[in-house]
């Protein structure tokens, strides 16, 4: 996505380690944010999930945004979530790569 074209949100900051591991530990959320970082940047709200509706998707994001994983941006007209990885890096350093990659590592089997 065209960053310059991106608006964001006020994010919150990062929350406290608990907090970000009860958002990761649903699947649906793990996989929302594994596909973030394996995109490296924004994406479409509904790349990001699959057999659920969008209100329950809905739900979910607003899980991940709260606890200061994710930010909502408007592109080009579509609402697409981000990775708030420098945040993430600052706050809880090495988490998010070492669960994306754990992640990956179960998709694959």
């Amino acid at each position: 996505m065209a960053e310059a074209e991106a608006t964001a949100q006020q994010a919150p900051p990062v929350a406290a380690l608990p907090t970000v591991l009860n958002a990761l530990q649903d699947p649906v959320r793990l996989e929302m944010v594994r596909r973030l970082d394996n995109a490296g940047t924004a994406v479409r709200c509904g790349a990001l999930y699959e057999a659920i509706n969008k209100s329950t998707a809905t739900h979910h994001f607003k899980i991940l945004r709260e606890a200061g994983i994710t930010e909502r941006l408007i592109v080009g007209g579509q609402t697409c979530q981000r990775l708030r990885i420098h945040d993430l890096e600052s706050a809880l350093p090495g988490l998010i790569p070492a669960i994306v990659a754990a992640a990956n590592r179960a998709d694959q089997e």
